[in-house]
């Protein structure tokens, strides 16, 4: 039988930089020289978070369904989203 990779197996997904990439794509954005996520067309405008912080490719944990609402992948960030899901 096929071992489950670790990631997995503890619940935990992740993404390489690389996917991210890819992911970001699909919403025209793309990442500036500093590592940050930006607007496709408008490199000069990075993307904020709701507390309107920019997020750095490394920071970034996801988007929101239905919305282009930036998550960090940061405790008080992923603590802050699932109370908006309750």
């Amino acid at each position: 039988m096929k071992k489950m990779p670790q990631s997995l197996h503890e619940g935990v997904i992740t993404f390489d930089a690389d996917l991210k990439l890819e992911m970001l794509s699909c919403f025209d954005k793309t990442v500036d020289d500093s590592g940050y996520i930006v607007e496709r067309d408008d490199p000069s405008q990075r993307v904020l978070t709701p507390d309107g912080e920019n997020v750095a490719l490394d920071e970034f944990a996801g988007i929101r369904k239905g919305s282009e609402i930036f998550i960090k992948a940061d405790l008080p960030s992923l603590i802050k989203l699932l109370d908006t899901l309750e």
